[in-house]
């Protein structure tokens, strides 16, 4: 699949990777491909405020990777999702659902795919990531593109529910406005 990448989407691909490698993840998300679109500037001509979606994303790994719908279903049990936020922010520091945890002690596997610390070259990509890049693939070929290019990953990561595509939701990009406006 990935011969049929343009060198910009390619490009994105392998931004993802070490944006996964600085955050020093487990697997490549679908955090890290939307991270590399923005530093790549494939957001731009939708006039996104790459440091608003930072910020987006950085709040959604402090919910734990929860996603709005999580939230509201957790909610109709009874659940306020930002009281369990509090509380254990409260009992182990800021950012604690998100952050990499003490030397020598394993972290959890969330949706941002945190890992044990120590050196790691591969990563392989989330199993959510590589639905992104077939989304791609299934987007260019009902286009009848040629090739998969960043727009297509823009798509398939704005038609995908959950935290990222809520976030870029947030910030005005939707399934319809990227499509009219990154066509070409």
């Amino acid at each position: 699949m990935f011969e049929r990448f343009t060198a910009a989407a390619r490009s994105a691909v392998v931004g993802a990777q070490a944006e996964a490698a600085r955050a020093d993840a487990a697997t490549v998300g679908e955090e890290h491909l939307l991270l590399a679109l923005l530093e790549q500037g494939a957001l731009d001509p939708l006039g996104v405020d790459r440091a608003a979606v930072r910020a987006g994303l950085g709040e959604a790994r402090r919910r734990g990777g929860l996603s709005k719908a999580d939230e509201e279903a957790l909610a109709g049990l009874g659940i306020d999702l930002g009281e369990v936020v509090a509380r254990i922010e409260e009992t182990h520091g800021e950012g604690a659902l998100s952050a990499a945890a003490p030397p020598g002690r394993a972290r959890a596997a969330g949706l941002f795919g945190r890992r044990e610390p120590g050196p790691r070259s591969h990563r392989p990509f989330a199993t959510e990531t590589k639905q992104v890049l077939e989304k791609s693939l299934r987007i260019a070929l009902g286009r009848k593109d040629k090739e998969i290019a960043a727009r297509h990953l823009v798509l398939a990561l704005v038609a995908r529910p959950g935290p990222v595509s809520e976030v870029l939701a947030d910030h005005g990009v939707t399934y319809e406005r990227a499509e009219r406006e990154l066509s070409g």
